[in-house]
């Protein structure tokens, strides 16, 4: 790559909003996509004619961007249904970045729900099963997620009480979300007691199974400022991907957040110690042990020790997954655009009890398959322009 260009703070964020966060039976994914949608747009002043940008992907519609206009009557000129699993909803905004600077659209809605919960009782996946794997038997998605523990175990001596520490973390960030599924109690003991999913991970290393809905509004900077809420401006967003199934992963200590992560920070301008919030994809414990390590926090084979001690807890030196994440607040099969949300929330100072003081730059990270697509978003406040 020669040239690596992103219109820093030239697009922003004017709204989100979330729907159906647990359990919302009676509604189908489409409807939990279209009311967090009209919400978000309500709630920045536009109507659903307003938006000319459409960036959506369902579970169990892959012609979904078509089946939104068609439900909201609306005729967008630009519509993406890329999915490269939970990180697509951050690929969506890199997009509708570019598309919006260049004059495609004007307004640009990224959108997801989905129902698995109510209507399937369990997480719908669009993996397709591995011609090399399956005579393995290996469950998926956890059993992918178990091999990458079990091998970082191996190399660097983790301990289970060191993922233990990233679930109680997330727990006690939900326990400050009312919205958030989970909110009991979650101690070491009751950790360490917990039913094995796949060896080495527990039921509490594991991510939700919940219904829920997020939507978020793009729209230039300019325009940004004359709407109902305050702007959060997309600083750097940058995207790569090595593999599809786990056998074919390269190393399965690294991800390839350790290539989208520096990319997105270096448009941004900005480096790990700048940022003021993390809302990483924690669709299994491993996950932010790695993101930690892959995006720059800290160093290869040192998050297990990085997250001891409540670091990445309320109250820690680096605010991680403040809404509960994927293991304690809400997972409807792909996670992603619920770290976009809350780090708007964060940086528009409207968190209520679990608000980072003076949140100025928060980073989103998006997972996709397993561990195979990384997408890594750089946000700030007027502030960091």
């Amino acid at each position: 790559m020669s040239q690596d260009k992103f219109p820093r703070g030239k697009t922003a964020i004017v709204a989100s909003a979330t729907y159906g966060m647990g359990e919302a039976p009676g509604l189908s994914s489409m409807d939990l996509a279209v009311s967090a949608s009209l919400r978000a747009l309500a709630s920045a002043g536009l109507k659903p004619g307003d938006v000319d940008g459409l960036f959506i992907g369902l579970p169990d519609d892959f012609l979904s961007g078509l089946t939104f206009a068609e439900y909201l009557g609306i005729t967008p000129q630009v519509t993406d249904n890329n999915r490269t699993g939970g990180s697509a909803f951050l690929t969506h905004c890199m997009w509708a970045a570019l598309a919006l600077e260049a004059g495609q659209c004007d307004v640009a809605l990224v959108a997801y729900g989905s129902n698995q919960r109510s209507a399937a009782g369990g997480l719908v996946s669009a993996m397709r099963p591995s011609p090399y794997e399956a005579p393995y038997k290996l469950p998926r998605p956890v059993g992918a997620y178990a091999l990458a523990t079990s091998r970082y175990m191996h190399e660097y001596g983790l301990k289970r009480e060191q993922l233990g520490a990233v679930a109680i973390a997330a727990r006690q960030w939900a326990q400050l979300n009312p919205d958030a599924f989970l909110r009991e109690p979650l101690g070491m003991h009751e950790y360490l007691a917990s039913r094995l999913v796949s060896d080495p991970l527990s039921v509490r290393d594991c991510c939700l199974v919940t219904d829920g809905a997020a939507a978020i509004v793009m729209t230039r900077a300019d325009r940004a400022k004359s709407l109902a809420q305050r702007p959060v401006y997309i600083l750097g967003n940058a995207a790569s991907t090595h593999h599809r199934d786990i056998t074919s992963m390269p190393d399965l200590t690294t991800t390839a957040a350790a290539i989208s992560g520096p990319r997105a920070m270096a448009q941004a301008g900005v480096t790990p110690k700048d940022i003021d919030v993390v809302e990483v994809y924690d669709a299994f414990t491993i996950n932010t042990l790695l993101f930690l390590e892959d995006l720059g926090f800290c160093r290869k084979g040192e998050a297990g020790a990085f997250v001891e001690g409540g670091r990445i807890a309320p109250g820690g030196e680096l605010p991680v997954n403040t809404n509960g994440g994927g293991l304690s607040c809400v997972h409807p099969g792909m996670y992603g655009l619920f770290t976009i949300v809350e780090a708007v929330q964060q940086l528009q100072g409207t968190a209520g009890a679990r608000q980072v003081k003076d949140a100025k730059l928060a980073l989103a990270h998006g997972n996709g398959g397993e561990l195979s697509s990384q997408a890594t978003m750089v946000l700030g406040t007027e502030e960091t322009l």
